[in-house]
């Protein structure tokens, strides 16, 4: 009989069926790494990153992934960055902006990035999330604020945007 695969091969298995995009696959190799070691990040996180390509997987499922690995590896900034890019998507932007800023302060040398990826993604995904409430106020209100991190990512303040402009 053949020894069960530690975590660490299902993990490996995982990454390789997830960069054939084999979603399905890839899934069922990171719960099982999840099973064999419930206390490792990476697993989690794989399992998260696969159940995207899983339509049975529900969104809280999803989110609760995200969550463990940053509960068990809470100085990683590409956990907190995935996790804030899927709160975009599901239209939960205080929690994106909370990510994205922690995911910025763990790695300051690529901070911009995250902000202005929030800043894009609130810009593009809010009036579509909010069309219900939008307003003339409500789509100042996210231009203004997808602006702010703009700017921040520029390493501009307000006055000196106007100035250049």
């Amino acid at each position: 009989m053949t020894p069960m695969p530690t975590a660490e091969e299902e993990i490996a298995l995982g990454e390789q069926a997830l960069g054939s995009l084999n979603y399905d696959e890839a899934f069922k190799h990171f719960d099982k790494a999840t099973k064999a070691d419930p206390a490792n990040a990476v697993a989690h996180f794989g399992k998260a990153e696969s159940a995207l390509g899983v339509p049975k997987v529900e969104a809280e499922e999803i989110l609760d992934l995200y969550q463990k690995a940053i509960q068990l590896d809470p100085e990683n900034p590409q956990y907190h960055d995935a996790l804030a890019s899927f709160c975009v998507d599901l239209g939960r932007f205080k929690e994106a902006e909370e990510h994205y800023n922690k995911a910025a302060a763990l790695d300051e040398d690529n901070a911009p990035f995250y902000w202005s990826e929030f800043a894009i993604q609130y810009a593009r995904k809010g009036p579509v999330v909010m069309e219900q409430f939008l307003d003339d106020k409500t789509r100042d209100m996210i231009k203004e604020k997808a602006l702010a991190y703009a700017l921040k990512a520029l390493g501009l303040a307000r006055e000196d945007a106007k100035r250049l402009l």
